[in-house]
């Protein structure tokens, strides 16, 4: 029996006006990257948007794909990705997220690094993150090596054009066939409705 397990990256764009000025700039079909431990997306983890409705205040972020963000924009289109890691690699990624938790306060969103990716400039915070320099900073510390660069210059788009990474799905997110479908009818909505 193998040793190892899975991780996955969720890649979105819920198709703000925010996200489609970085869009222009990027030319990338995902905006924003979170960390999540399991396939059915119960344990997803980020720096973004602490507010649904207010993309200038943000931090660390459990996110929750059946409410907050993904409730308020539900035509978000997503990228799952996959990659094997060691049992020991996993149980590290718990470790660094925990520290993550712990701390959640002491966190702020590093908007100016994300402008600066976009400009490919290095620019890092003291206890500031954005999305995909997070995701990348918790696999560099839990010793899965993908790049020898930076975190602060990691993009999104890099996650989705890493050679160790499977793409398990692309589409819609509340198409995700792995989600609770009670969860999501149970809070239909007008604009899930016309959104899906």
């Amino acid at each position: 029996m193998s040793d190892n397990t899975n991780i996955y990256v969720l890649l979105t764009d819920t198709g703000t006006i925010f996200t489609r000025l970085i869009k222009r700039v990027t030319a990338a079909p995902y905006n924003h990257a979170s960390l999540a431990l399991d396939e059915n997306l119960n344990e997803v983890f980020s720096f973004g948007r602490k507010c649904a409705s207010n993309p200038w205040i943000g931090g660390f972020v459990e996110e929750d794909v059946y409410e907050g963000t993904y409730r308020h924009f539900p035509s978000t289109r997503c990228a799952l990705l996959r990659i094997e890691v060691t049992r020991q690699q996993y149980e590290a990624v718990q470790r660094v997220i925990r520290h993550y938790q712990e701390d959640e306060e002491g966190y702020g969103y590093n908007l100016i690094g994300m402008f600066g990716v976009l400009m490919r400039l290095d620019i890092t915070r003291e206890r500031s993150y954005f999305c995909s320099q997070f995701v990348a900073e918790v696999m560099k510390q839990s010793r899965i090596y993908l790049w020898d660069r930076p975190s602060s210059v990691v993009t999104p788009h890099d996650f989705f054009q890493h050679a160790a990474f499977d793409v398990i799905y692309e589409g819609m997110l509340y198409d995700y066939p792995l989600l609770d479908q009670s969860r999501l009818a149970g809070h239909q909505s007008p604009l899930l409705s016309v959104a899906r």
